[in-house]
C-alpha cells in the first residue's frame, strides 16, 4: 500500500533521522514505494534509474549506504575496485550481495545488512576520495592489493594491475596507479594473499586495454611461448598504418585478436574488423581470433594455434 506523498525536499535516498527532520511518521516508512536496503536508510524505489550491469547497482548501494557510513569508515575490497572500474570476473560480481566496508584497526568493523565489515591495519592502506564518486576508498594501489585475498585466479590479480597501471583505459586522462606504487602497496608485513600478488607484479605489463587481452597473453606466455607485443601497431610496406592488433610476434607476423560479443553484434564493428583483417593479410600476417570459450575453457587449443602459426613462419 503506497502512503502519503513524501516531503518534497527529502531526496531519493534518505534516512529516517532524515525523514523524522522532515516530520514524516515512522509508518510511512513501511509504504509499498519504499526500500529499506540498509540498516536506516529508506529509498524511493520509482525513483531509482533501472540497473544494467552487476557493476552499476554495487555503485548504486555504495553511494546509498554512504548515507551512514560511520566517521573512519570506507568502502573496501570488491566494492572498491568496483568503483574505481577496474576489470573483475563476473563469479564474484554477481554474488556480491554484501558491500565490503572497512574500518582500521582497532576500529570495531561494522556490522548490519547489506554489509560484511573489514578490520584494516593502517600500515596496510592509503585512504582517499573517490575522484568521481565521492565516496571513501583506498587508492587504486591499495584497492588492489586487498583483492590478494579475494581473487582466486592469479591471472585476474594480474589483469587488475594491468588494467591500474595501463595507458589505454578509455575515458582515463593517466593511468590510476604505477608500477612503483602497487609495490610499495605490496610490501607491507603479515598481507593476506602477498605471495600471489607478489608473483602477479612480475607478469604485470602496460598497454593492456582489458582483462582478456591479460588473460590471452598469460595462457601464451605460460605454455613456454615467446612474450608477444602488446597493441602493436601493424604498418604496410609505405609505412602507413594498417591496423592495431591486441597480441604481435612482428618477426613471425602473427597476431592475436580476442573476439568480444561486441565484434559479433555491432554492424560498424564487424564491418572495420574485416577491413582490418584484409589488410593485415595482404601484408601477410596470420591473425589468430579468440573466442571467450576458446580462452576460458580450452586454452590449450589457443595454444596449439599459435605455436602451430610460429612454426609455419619459420
Amino acid at each position: 500500500m503506497l502512503g502519503a506523498p513524501l516531503p518534497e525536499l527529502l531526496p531519493s535516498a534518505f534516512t529516517a533521522a532524515d525523514a523524522a527532520a522532515a516530520g514524516v511518521a515512522r509508518s510511512r516508512l513501511r509504504a509499498a514505494d519504499l526500500g529499506h536496503p540498509f540498516h536506516g536508510i529508506y529509498v524511493v524505489t520509482d525513483a531509482r534509474s533501472p540497473v544494467l550491469r552487476p557493476e552499476d547497482e554495487i555503485i548504486d548501494r555504495a553511494a546509498i549506504a554512504n548515507l551512514r557510513l560511520g566517521d573512519g569508515a570506507f568502502f573496501s575490497h570488491l566494492t572498491a575496485a568496483v568503483l574505481w572500474g577496474v576489470p573483475l570476473p563476473p563469479g564474484p560480481l554477481l554474488m556480491h550481495d554484501d558491500l565490503d566496508v572497512g574500518v582500521l584497526h582497532p576500529a570495531r568493523p561494522p556490522r548490519g545488512r547489506g554489509v560484511r565489515g573489514h578490520r584494516v591495519q593502517p600500515e596496510h592502506v592509503r585512504l582517499t576520495l573517490h575522484p568521481e564518486h565521492r565516496l571513501p576508498v583506498p587508492t587504486p594501489a591499495s584497492t588492489w592489493a586487498m583483492l590478494g585475498r579475494v581473487l582466486r585466479h592469479p591471472y585476474d590479480l594480474v589483469a587488475v594491475a594491468d588494467a591500474l597501471v595501463s595507458d589505454r583505459r578509455y575515458g582515463m586522462a593517466a593511468p590510476l596507479a604505477t608500477r612503483a606504487q602497487l609495490e610499495a602497496a605490496v610490501f607491507t608485513k603479515r598481507r593476506v594473499g602477498v605471495c600471489a600478488l607478489r608473483e602477479a607484479l612480475t607478469q604485470v605489463q602496460p598497454r593492456v586495454a582489458s582483462r582478456t587481452e591479460t588473460w590471452t597473453r598469460l595462457v601464451i606466455v605460460d605454455a613456454g611461448l615467446p612474450e608477444p607485443l602488446i597493441n602493436h601497431w601493424v604498418v604496410d610496406g609505405d609505412g602507413r598504418c594498417i591496423a592495431c592488433v591486441d597480441l604481435a610476434y612482428p618477426r613471425w607476423k602473427v597476431a592475436v585478436e580476442y573476439e568480444g560479443s561486441h565484434h559479433l553484434v555491432d554492424a560498424a564493428q564487424w564491418a572495420a574488423d574485416i577491413r582490418r583483417y584484409e589488410g593485415l593479410a595482404a601484408e601477410g600476417w596470420c591473425v589468430i581470433r579468440v573466442t571467450s570459450e576458446e580462452l576460458f575453457r580450452y586454452p590449450e587449443r589457443l595454444v596449439l594455434r599459435v605455436r602451430r602459426a610460429i612454426r609455419a613462419a619459420v
